[in-house]
Parts: C-alpha cells; sequence; structure tokens
C-alpha cells in the first residue's frame, strides 16, 4: 500500500513538473539571464526607472550577446513603444513571438499596441492568442482583454 501511495505521489509531482512553464513568470522565459547578463539587468532597472532610452540601449547590447532571446525582444518593444516608436516596437514584439509562440507577454504588449495604432483586427488576434496559450486566466489575457474593451468602448 505505501509504495502505491508513494508512485502516486510522484506521478502527482511529475504532472505538477510538466505544467510548470504555464505558472512560469510570463515576461521572462530565461530568468537567469538577469543575473547572467549586466546588460540585460541594468535595461531592467533603466525600464523600472521609466528611462526608455537608457533602457533601450543596455538592451540592445544584451541582444548581440543573446540574439534569440524572446524576452530580450519582448522588452525592447516595451521601451521602443513607450517612446512612441510603434514599427520598431511592433519588429521586436513580432520576434519575441517568433522565438516563442507561446510568450504571454509579447502577445499583451504587441496587442495593446496595435491599440495605440488603432489597429483593432491585430490587436484582436493577439487576444485570440492569448485564450490559446492561457489555459486558465491569467494576467496578461486579462490586460489585454481590458484594453480591447476600453477601446472599443472608447470608439463607440
Amino acid at each position: 500500500m505505501m509504495r502505491f501511495r508513494e508512485a502516486a505521489c510522484v506521478v502527482a509531482l511529475a504532472s505538477l513538473a510538466a505544467i510548470a512553464p504555464v505558472c512560469a513568470e510570463p515576461f521572462e522565459s530565461n530568468p537567469n539571464l538577469a543575473t547572467s547578463d549586466a546588460d540585460y539587468a541594468a535595461g531592467k532597472q533603466a525600464m523600472d526607472r521609466k528611462n526608455w532610452p537608457d533602457a533601450a540601449k543596455s538592451f540592445q547590447i544584451a541582444l548581440k550577446r543573446n540574439p534569440d532571446s524572446a524576452d530580450l525582444h519582448n522588452y525592447l518593444g516595451y521601451t521602443y513603444r513607450n517612446q512612441k516608436n510603434y514599427d520598431l516596437a511592433i519588429r521586436h514584439y513580432k520576434r519575441a513571438i517568433e522565438i516563442d509562440p507561446r510568450h504571454r507577454g509579447a502577445h499583451e504588449y504587441i496587442g495593446e499596441a496595435y491599440l495605440m495604432m488603432n489597429d483593432l483586427p491585430n490587436a484582436e488576434k493577439h487576444l485570440t492568442a492569448l485564450r490559446g496559450i492561457c489555459l486558465l486566466r491569467c494576467e496578461e489575457l486579462e490586460d489585454l482583454d481590458k484594453a480591447v474593451v476600453a477601446y472599443k468602448a472608447k470608439r463607440g
């Protein structure tokens, strides 16, 4: 009987480990990058201070070492979006999604950028993508959903 319980516990833990990525930090698929790359960390600090030009500069330097980091592209998109440089923002968000099609943060942020550009159909595409990615409600889905609802209410 004890072996059955032990086996059941192992199966339960393995099941939890399998879904852990669904519960991971949405904006960082590689959280170790912040501790291993000083420019990445500096970019995040500048972003926290809303110093968008410094954040973009630091992230660009880090991107040279990590060109396939979905997180870096997502953060670059965010910094450019906050500088109202929507073309660069969209380019980096798209690259983040190309690298990691399930990157919840990139889907939310690109959807919000499209709303800022008055492009509701593209924003709704990313809202639909988040509905498929988030098995349960997730913050990114809720935030983009609220932004789309508010956009529609404002537009009439």
